[in-house]
């Protein structure tokens, strides 16, 4: 079976563009996450707050986060897709947070395989209200569950590239070595 986090390639335009591994479909309320040490999607929880998901979310493959997962990216497209879809994207600003005290980053794309939405090459020439609503359901998300997120200001795209590079960085080191203190003796 191909493990989405390690088999799948990161794309070869990295990092403007990429693929980008889908767990959530815009619109959805459900947390799923990748399981590390399967690959499979797991339900996380169902999101405590009446809000959704304002974009398709998932992450960039062999990649890893200062939070210890895969890279974080919504992935703007004028269709929910369903979870481990594999999509290519085009990275367009990025949203930095605090997740519970915690450093959090959120690569915002566009589906470059939608003509609704790949021409937009910067996250301020995204349409207002979307980023709105992508900000306020970050606010929002964790609130009913007692944990506090800081969300910062969109950056552009190019604040994004040595986030993800350094992403692919980590992953390489840590692959190497071994994922052994994220209780995954197996990957």
């Amino acid at each position: 079976m191909i493990h989405p986090w390690h088999d799948v390639s990161p794309g070869s335009n990295v990092p403007q563009e990429f693929n980008a591994v889908i767990e959530i479909p815009a619109g959805g309320n459900v947390k799923y996450e990748l399981d590390k040490h399967s690959g499979l999607l797991k339900m996380d929880r169902v999101l405590y707050s009446a809000v959704y998901y304002p974009a398709n979310y998932g992450f960039i493959p062999q990649t890893l986060a200062e939070d210890g997962d895969p890279l974080d990216v919504l992935v703007f497209c004028q269709e929910a897709v369903v979870p481990l879809t594999i999509m290519r994207a085009r990275c367009v600003g990025i949203m930095s947070m605090i997740d519970t005290g915690k450093p959090d980053y959120k690569i915002i794309a566009v589906a470059v395989d939608d003509p609704s939405f790949n021409t937009y090459r910067q996250v301020g020439e995204m349409p207002a209200h979307r980023m709105s609503m992508l900000k306020r359901f970050f606010q929002d998300y964790k609130q009913l569950e007692g944990k506090n997120v800081e969300v910062g200001e969109f950056q552009p795209a190019e604040t994004g590239y040595p986030i993800i590079e350094d992403a692919l960085i980590c992953y390489s080191k840590q692959r190497r070595i071994g994922f052994q203190h994220f209780g995954l003796t197996n990957v």
